[in-house]
């Protein structure tokens, strides 16, 4: 089994020297940046399976490099930040962000935190091709549970694996409207312990990926006080 990369972005000397050590020795392969410009460049042309983050950093600043990233790549993105409060890790999350650190952290920590997404992601891979009305096409919009693909006007666009569970967890619904709740227990799972809001980031990543106009939804809907639905195909074409 191949070694997953990981891109270790941080101009801490010390934590670069410590992580790069004790992840090698959990047999990843690491590679290293020590400012935004060249961690960009990294994440670009190098393709990690995952990318170790600092917030501030010279040149460009995390939040700066991972949302360039996010332009063109779902690779997991885990923010080390020294920051603990509330709105900074909200605007990891806005910004693409799939989890955050806030320093000082254990190795156990983070370790547990990389297994995750990268067995999010090595689960994903492994889904296995199916018939074709697996793919369901809601106006520009087209679905392909099997191929963990979405198209929107015939064109890829990225999302990363949490976004796409999201996304077929409100498909599964069928139209109908999904709890608050219950997607925080389907999509991040019943143990999950976190700050509810980070649904609704995702659902505004989705809609500004997904729709014509993301601050007048046609796909996503909400439902206030409720959740949220997918429209149905019959009610995508009725608004032509």
């Amino acid at each position: 089994m191949p070694q997953a990369r990981i891109l270790l972005a941080d101009d801490d000397e010390l934590i670069v020297d410590v992580l790069t050590y004790q992840l090698k020795k959990e047999g990843y392969e690491v590679i290293v940046a020590r400012d935004g410009a060249a961690a960009l460049a990294l994440a670009l042309s190098s393709a990690p399976d995952l990318i170790l983050l600092d917030v501030m950093m010279p040149k460009l600043q995390g939040w700066e490099v991972c949302q360039e990233v996010r332009r063109t790549s779902a690779v997991p993105i885990l923010m080390l930040t020294a920051r603990g409060e509330e709105l900074d890790r909200v605007l990891g999350l806005e910004l693409g962000a799939d989890d955050y650190v806030v320093k000082p952290f254990s190795f156990r920590e983070l370790l547990a935190r990389i297994h995750a997404n990268l067995r999010r992601v090595a689960l994903d891979q492994r889904q296995p091709a199916g018939p074709p009305q697996d793919r369901v096409v809601l106006g520009q919009v087209a679905i392909d549970r099997s191929r963990y693909l979405v198209t929107r006007q015939e064109q890829p666009v990225p999302l990363s694996p949490r976004e796409f569970d999201l996304l077929l967890a409100l498909l599964n619904a069928q139209g109908a409207v999904v709890k608050r709740n219950d997607l925080l227990d389907l999509v991040w799972g019943e143990t999950w312990i976190g700050n509810p809001r980070t649904l609704d980031v995702h659902i505004r990543w989705l809609r500004e990926k997904l729709e014509a106009d993301p601050a007048n939804p046609a796909l996503i809907l909400t439902v206030r006080g409720v959740g949220y639905r997918l429209a149905t195909a019959s009610e995508l074409s009725s608004h032509g």
